[in-house]
């Protein structure tokens, strides 16, 4: 009787709201709206479950480099020795290898594709590699045969690298003129002290051979960043003597490039959580406390299983620095390097408390910080990362510098410790860094600065707007307009909600720290991380996954109704949008007490409409959609009953 009771309900229910049924009738349904979208099975080289399969793989690359750094000139003059390792399952007749700094000619393929008003990756057109005495070995063959194509490299072996742990050793020297404009990623800044060099991209580097690919060439063109091999660097920078040089990695030689004062100062900064000056801003221009007044300085660095190395020099610089306490005892150095230009406590005086904060803050909530020191450079550049350096904007200060060096250094975690694709899946570390930036800006001085994730409705506009681009398109294709939303805001918003709208933080935390430490050191594709987060968190998120990463689809979940019946109450949700998404509901009574309701997003999988019934014995006043406003809802005009109704 109980069981006929509730099917006359359901019946009932249907007819009060015009749905109709028959034995003859054919229901459509949304199912394909929660089918899988892309081929994400498993294989030997990677599991269905989202971790390296049984036999992964993924070569290394390590480097030994000498470079100078002529400062009247403008060049860098050096030679590197990478060390290729082939882990892969076939020989390799020969590697590829990025020479970025072709991109600074006046026919690369990153000029010619630049719009003729310009934009944000102008470069100059004066520059561009001269390559010589290469030098290819494998085993005791030796061959010098190369072929340059803009900003690509292919090196010939006499014979094959060996697979399976065969090594290779590539040698050559280069030279280059240092630009002015880098395409916002390097460059020179002229400030009253003396230039700043941004140095990044500036030696011949391996590109990746993967799996899924093969060998991943595409060109150097300005919005697509980088995909790079781990290995371990050891690199000199011969400077003049009055220059600071600061670079990723670790300082091996602080006896023989800083005068005794400085290195007093510098072994108290190791100890001090609080910022201490090694150049003071009235000690820029004192030659005394360098370690010569004049000719040259070799700056030693080391940094090890990193996929990347840049570095800074300058005469002007002040220099300060703190240490960051990480877990086990262990311990790093925050660094700033900036001109007396961007001092002030308003702007570069905080910037290595900001450095200090943001490493901290990742290490102890997501993976630990793997380098021994940690630097900010100001520079003529908006926000660039490499591994335990950032250039970031001589001009920034309070909230866009927080703002900025934040960010920057959360890419040491996306892409620099979980290595995926830059060049072609920018939101895998954009979107990704973005996301980890909004928790780390609320804990920051309990919240001195704001998140924009806060205000997500703020958005609907781009949601809506008619040139909007999926998150899915290349960065160098996409409108520049777009990026920000495509590489940024919109996959760090889709982590946002499934981290508080449909996974819950404890759900979502374990799995994406999860991913995190399996892919440490490793070269991810999206399929990965899709399994990976399915398969922790036990949910089917496909529905999401296409919709939000693969889509210009919007959400759009109305409240188109609300009638008493029998003592209680049908609610009327129809999903007008694309995408599918949980309802989440809060329902308050005359009595002004309030109850949370959430639906399971698996009610449109039969169909765009859906009539909840809510048993109560009080009276409903009001019920309100998403009454946090997490999701970007593109019409929340249809988010609460009785209308109109606005939460402030």
């Amino acid at each position: 009787m109980k069981i006929f009771s509730r099917l006359m309900l359901s019946f009932a229910v249907a007819g009060m709201f015009g749905i109709t049924a028959t034995a003859q009738e054919v229901v459509e349904n949304n199912q394909a709206d929660f089918d899988e979208f892309m081929d994400r099975s498993g294989n030997r080289y990677r599991s269905a479950t989202g971790k390296p399969g049984p036999d992964y793989w993924q070569n290394e690359a390590d480097y030994d480099i000498e470079a100078t750094l002529d400062d009247q000139e403008h060049t860098i003059t050096g030679k590197i020795t990478l060390t290729y390792t082939n882990n892969s399952p076939e020989p390799l007749d020969f590697i590829w290898m990025h020479l970025e700094q072709n991109r600074f000619t006046e026919d690369s393929r990153g000029t010619l594709t630049t719009p003729i008003q310009g934009n944000r990756y102008n470069g100059d057109t004066d520059g561009g590699y001269t390559i010589s005495n290469l030098e290819a070995k494998v085993r005791r063959s030796s061959s010098n045969e190369y072929l340059i194509n803009d900003t690509r490299m292919q090196v010939f072996f006499e014979e094959p690298i060996p697979a399976k742990g065969g090594k290779a050793t590539v040698s050559m020297n280069f030279k280059y003129k240092i630009p002015v404009e880098g395409m916002d990623r390097m460059g020179r800044l002229d400030v009253e002290d003396g230039t700043i060099y941004a140095l990044a991209q500036w030696f011949p580097r391996a590109a990746v051979l993967d799996d899924v690919e093969g060998w991943n060439i595409e060109p150097y063109l300005g919005a697509g960043e980088f995909y790079l091999d781990y290995g371990d660097y050891d690199y000199k920078i011969t400077a003049p003597a009055s220059h600071i040089v600061v670079g990723s990695g670790t300082l091996q030689n602080p006896r023989q490039v800083l005068s005794s004062t400085v290195k007093d100062r510098w072994d108290h900064a190791a100890k001090s959580d609080s910022t201490v000056y090694l150049i003071k801003p009235e000690e820029v221009n004192d030659m005394s406390l360098r370690a010569k007044q004049e000719g040259t300085l070799t700056w030693h660095y080391k940094i090890e299983n990193a996929r990347d190395v840049a570095f800074g020099s300058s005469k002007a610089f002040i220099w300060d620095a703190a240490r960051i306490n990480l877990s086990d005892g262990k311990k790093a150095l925050a660094q700033s390097a900036y001109p007396k230009e961007s001092d002030g406590e308003g702007a570069w005086s905080r910037s290595t408390e900001y450095s200090k904060a943001s490493i901290e803050y990742y290490s102890e909530r997501w993976f630990e910080y793997p380098y021994g020191g940690a630097v900010n450079v100001a520079a003529h550049i908006g926000g660039m990362e490499y591994p335990g350096l950032n250039f970031c904007s001589w001009q920034s200060e309070g909230a866009s510098l927080w703002g900025v060096t934040d960010h920057e250094f959360g890419h040491n975690w996306f892409p620099m410790i979980v290595g995926s694709n830059e060049r072609r899946y920018a939101w895998m570390d954009e979107g990704f860094n973005t996301f980890i930036n909004h928790y780390s800006t609320l804990e920051f001085n309990d919240g001195e600065y704001p998140s924009r994730l806060n205000q997500t409705r703020n958005m609907t506009g781009w949601f809506n707007s008619e040139q909007r681009e999926g998150i899915d398109t290349y960065p160098d294709v996409t409108n520049l307009r777009n990026l920000g939303m495509t590489a940024y805001y919109k996959p760090a918003i889709g982590l946002l909600l499934m981290r508080e709208y449909i996974l819950g933080e404890e759900r979502f935390d374990n799995a994406f720290k999860s991913y995190i430490e399996t892919w440490a050191y490793k070269h991810p594709q999206p399929a990965d991380f899709f399994n990976h987060m399915e398969n922790v968190a036990g949910e089917n998120l496909s529905w999401f996954f296409k919709g939000w990463f693969y889509g210009t689809g919007n959400i759009d979940i109305a409240l188109t109704g609300v009638q008493e019946y029998q003592g209680n109450y049908v609610v009327s949700l129809a999903n007008r949008g694309e995408i599918p998404m949980p309802v989440l509901m809060v329902i308050t009574y005359e009595d002004n007490s309030s109850e949370e309701i959430k639906l399971p997003v698996e009610i449109w999988q039969r169909g765009d409409t859906w009539n909840y019934l809510h048993r109560t014995d009080k009276t409903v006043k009001s019920i309100e959609l998403d009454p946090d406003k997490l999701l970007p809802d593109v019409n929340f005009s249809n988010d609460a009953w009785p209308q109109p109704f606005y939460r402030n």
